[in-house]
């Protein structure tokens, strides 16, 4: 088993340094689960059109992705995504085939909300665990995160999270020292993911009781989020791909020439 697993069992922290650092795992686990973009798409949805327990159920889905990139990157296995590009390209091309085929399933959904009550839609069987698992285990730029981020947070030593704040860092250093390797910051961090899965679908649940029409605008802003991401996966491959394409067809017409 990797040394990281020794580390996590055996590193040893004083008491008073164990409430900062469960608060650092909250914020990392904020940071990683609150910005914008096709997982919380799919929980948003989910959430306006079925109700509080599909979003959550959206967002496990997401976070089962994470504690499967959390296990492989402590056995060193996720390296092999970055370590292969072929891979790695593979992976963001079907993401963005995926994101592509789920916002068309948003617009579905919100062209049926323009004419079907949303009670009637929230009787549907929920998919958003299924959606954003699979979302995210496609998603290369996830295990980039791990072998980062993630990997910084597994090793052993301690990080002054708030000395690297642009504008106060050097007023607020030392105010929130979180001891990394520790049992301690790793669950605060999913924790902070259980945090935003629970939270995040209990908003957009409260404003759909205030805002009659609040569904098929969510559908609609889900199908717009996850064709940009789509579209910019799909980008992203389709660049290096055609020029891998010119060189073997320069290649072939040299052999022939």
């Amino acid at each position: 088993m990797h040394h990281w697993v020794t580390t996590l069992l055996t590193n040893q922290v004083g008491p008073l340094a164990l409430l900062p650092t469960a608060v650092g795992g909250v914020v990392f686990g904020l940071a990683l689960a609150a910005p914008p973009g096709p997982m919380n798409a799919v929980i948003a949805e989910e959430s306006a059109l079925r109700g509080w327990r599909a979003g959550l159920l959206a967002g496990l889905g997401a976070m089962t992705a994470d504690a499967c990139f959390f296990v492989l990157s402590l056995v060193g296995a996720a390296a092999v995504v970055t370590e292969t590009p072929g891979l790695r390209d593979a992976m963001v091309a079907v993401g963005g085939l995926l994101m592509l085929w789920f916002a068309y399933g948003a617009v579905q959904d919100a062209n049926a909300l323009s004419s079907v009550d949303v009670e009637a839609a929230a009787t549907e069987e929920s998919r958003g665990f299924r959606k954003a698992l699979v979302l995210a285990l496609t998603n290369p730029y996830q295990v980039v995160f791990w072998l980062t981020v993630g990997v910084g947070l597994l090793q052993p030593g301690t990080l002054d999270v708030l000395s690297y704040l642009p504008a106060v860092g050097a007023e607020a250093a030392g105010l929130l020292v979180v001891q990394t390797g520790h049992p301690v910051l790793l669950a605060g961090l999913f924790g902070g993911i259980v945090v935003w899965i629970t939270g995040f679908p209990a908003a957009i649940v409260a404003a759909r009781q205030r805002v009659e029409r609040l569904a098929p605008v969510v559908a609609w802003v889900s199908a717009a989020v996850l064709a940009g991401s789509g579209v910019l996966f799909l980008g992203r491959v389709a660049g290096p791909l055609l020029g891998r394409v010119q060189r073997v067809l320069v290649d072939v017409v040299g052999a022939l020439g």
